[in-house]
């Protein structure tokens, strides 16, 4: 699925890996470590150098609009631009769907984004993408704002899209997180990223 070849930047050094249709891979290491910077480079969101192909197509031959929708980056702290929250969604019926999967009311779609708690911003960013139907989800802390049964209801919808297909790279600081949905483990540390051991998680158990 997600193809990647000596990609690096100023701050990363030449990696290589994959991510494969249903696969969560987990990236973890020490804040400044690079980690961030990792998922906006595999967006096209800053500069890099290396290859990256999603099944087969080459990043640079496809418009970068198409691309960050087919490869999408979800950021630990999402940005609103319009006053209600139903104006950033092309289809707010089927987001008002994934909201009511996250907790959510039926009326988020009508509040004023100043309403919104930085809890209920970081669900609504994660609804903002899957909207799209991303063939891959980069994630950077999708649940850092959350209680334990609001990341329940991320985590389920995670589950959901690795089920469709989907490949999924999660920055997260909680291990047990990783352990649960992440069948493989990238550690990046000075800007090195390795690629990690393979682990039993619960996706894999089905």
């Amino acid at each position: 699925m997600l193809s990647v070849r000596n990609l690096s930047t100023t701050v990363l050094k030449p990696a290589s890996f994959q991510v494969e249709a249903g696969e969560c891979v987990s990236v973890q290491g020490k804040s400044g470590s690079g980690k961030s910077v990792l998922l906006r480079a595999l967006a096209d969101l800053d500069p890099s150098t290396g290859e990256v192909r999603l099944n087969g197509d080459l990043r640079e031959n496809m418009p970068a609009p198409l691309w960050r929708r087919r490869v999408t980056y979800v950021a630990a702290e999402s940005g609103w631009w319009e006053d209600r929250v139903g104006t950033h969604f092309a289809q707010p019926d089927r987001a008002a769907v994934l909201a009511g999967a996250l907790g959510l009311p039926g009326e988020v779609m009508d509040w004023p984004v100043a309403r919104l708690s930085t809890g209920e911003r970081q669900r609504l960013a994660l609804v903002r993408a899957l909207v799209q139907r991303p063939e891959v989800l980069l994630l950077d802390e999708p649940t850092g704002a959350l209680d334990a049964e609001a990341t329940g209801w991320v985590e389920a919808l995670l589950r959901a899209e690795l089920a469709r297909g989907a490949g999924v790279l999660i920055v997260t600081h909680a291990p047990e997180q990783a352990v649960r949905l992440a069948r493989r483990h990238l550690h990046v540390a000075d800007g090195v990223v390795a690629d990690g051991v393979v682990t039993d998680s619960v996706m894999t158990k089905g």
